[in-house]
């Protein structure tokens, strides 16, 4: 499984000389991506991901996925990555993206 930590999202997300589409996409469930979240992150919680796989498969480009604190994430990546789909778990997650003092929406 691919994993990447979260000063190399920040890193990614604010290079504006990349020509690679980039995706975030937070599992956690409705009310803690609404707490705060990853700027431009999209919300497909871990319950629904089964049901919404193909809204993740169809994008362009690098897909990151995030949790709060990177298990339930690693959960999804992996899952993906038996399928084929080359994704990549944040390591420490939303937690760890608040904790270095990066932004929230």
């Amino acid at each position: 499984m691919r994993e990447i930590d979260t000063p190399t999202l920040h890193g990614l997300l604010g290079d504006p000389e990349t020509t690679t589409a980039r995706t975030v996409i937070d599992v956690r469930e409705d009310h803690e991506y609404a707490a705060g979240h990853v700027p431009g992150a999209l919300s497909i919680p871990l319950t629904q991901f089964v049901d919404r796989v193909t809204e993740v498969t169809s994008l362009p480009g690098e897909v990151y996925l995030i949790c709060e604190s990177g298990g339930r994430s690693a959960q999804v990546t992996a899952w993906l990555g038996q399928q084929g789909y080359d994704v990549a778990n944040v390591a420490g997650g939303t937690g760890a993206w608040r904790a270095a003092g990066y932004p929230v929406e």
